[in-house]
């Protein structure tokens, strides 16, 4: 019913030829020039106290669109150093401070490159690499009520790509962006599925999507990242719209299709342009038309991706993994700060666009 309703109300919006217009006139990111930002994190901890720190460093690379560069840092820790999750290849800076050093800081500055992107060479995935891609996580299971609702949105659907923009669709439709959702969200999606609230923002929204598609027997993934420039097509919600980017994390997603390879996938920021582009619009205004088209496809070079791990341990820690590795983090005397709370826990960053 929610798939059929979407399609009836895409073709009461016009013709293809409208549509494609929106598109070239409003919002279509093309893969073109390379550009290269430096993100600078500045953290300060409480002074007295055993301390460790990790602030996330990009680690993704794709030929096509994203390219980790270097990272460099001044610090009064006792220790440094840039550390991998074997599992899964997200890195982060981890800092140690053995209490005696004065104020704890650091400031890092990590660099990258980064372009539009619409549409990877296709890459073919090793079945070790699907069943990475398909297997459930913390806050991402596929069984459930997650298989139940996928399985009644892909309906009678037989290729990927039909199941995939089925899911696509029927996210935007019946996903809508809370304004006072706490950073990006949780990402658990059992519970919004359960509860029948599909509000939250982007980790929850697009953990939504890719849970259904891995429930669909679709690779899929969550990257995270965050925003570093505005947006070069107009829309103030789709970009870090000042230098001081602490709160622009985003996070966005792809979903794996044969002959395709890793296609981009952003429902989240469909919700984002209603409920943020000045208004906000309705879904069927011209700009979230044109967002809806392109996101799914395309995206904009205006982002740094950090990772695309899910359950992260954290080198070092005290404490439990987490969810996913976006934010910067750090523990007091064997306590977890909350990365979200500016009291406790006070850091800022800053971007930066370097000529090439």
């Amino acid at each position: 019913m929610l798939t059929r309703r979407f399609f009836l109300h895409a073709a009461a919006l016009g013709s293809a030829a409208f549509a494609s217009r929106l598109r070239a006139e409003v919002f279509a990111p093309q893969q073109g020039a390379w550009r290269r930002f430096a993100m600078t994190t500045r953290l300060d901890l409480p002074e007295g106290k055993a301390a460790q720190a990790w602030i996330p460093t990009p680690s993704l690379a794709r030929d096509a669109w994203m390219k980790p560069l270097d990272t460099r840092w001044t610090s009064n820790a006792s220790t440094a150093a840039i550390e991998t999750d074997p599992r899964n290849g997200a890195r982060a800076l981890h800092l140690v401070w053995r209490g005696d050093e004065g104020a704890p800081f650091v400031e890092a500055t990590s660099e990258a490159m980064t372009r539009d992107r619409s549409g990877d060479a296709a890459e073919n995935l090793s079945n070790d690499q699907k069943r990475a891609w398909l297997a459930p996580t913390r806050l991402i299971p596929t069984d459930g009520i997650v298989r139940e609702t996928a399985d009644k949105i892909i309906g009678a659907a037989k290729s990927d790509e039909a199941k995939a923009r089925a899911l696509y669709e029927w996210v935007v439709e019946n996903t809508w962006r809370r304004a006072s959702t706490r950073g990006c969200g949780v990402g658990d999606i059992v519970a919004m599925l359960k509860s029948g609230d599909l509000g939250g923002k982007c980790a929850d929204i697009n953990a939504l999507y890719v849970g259904l598609a891995r429930a669909s027997g679709l690779p899929a993934r969550d990257l995270y990242g965050i925003r570093v420039a505005p947006s070069r097509f107009g829309y103030k919600s789709l970009g870090a719209n000042s230098e001081t980017i602490t709160k622009a994390q985003h996070c966005r997603a792809e979903v794996h299709l044969e002959g395709r390879g890793w296609v981009a996938v952003d429902p989240a920021d469909v919700r984002k342009v209603v409920l943020e582009e000045p208004g906000p619009v309705a879904l069927g205004d011209p700009k979230a038309v044109a967002a809806r088209h392109a996101l799914f496809g395309a995206s904009e070079g205006n982002w740094i991706a950090y990772n695309d791990a899910h359950d992260v341990v954290l080198a070092g820690a005290a404490q439990p993994q987490i969810d996913f590795l976006m934010y910067p983090q750090a523990e007091v005397a064997g306590v977890r700060l909350d990365c979200l709370d500016p009291d406790s826990f006070r850091y800022g960053i800053k971007t930066k666009e370097i000529a090439i």
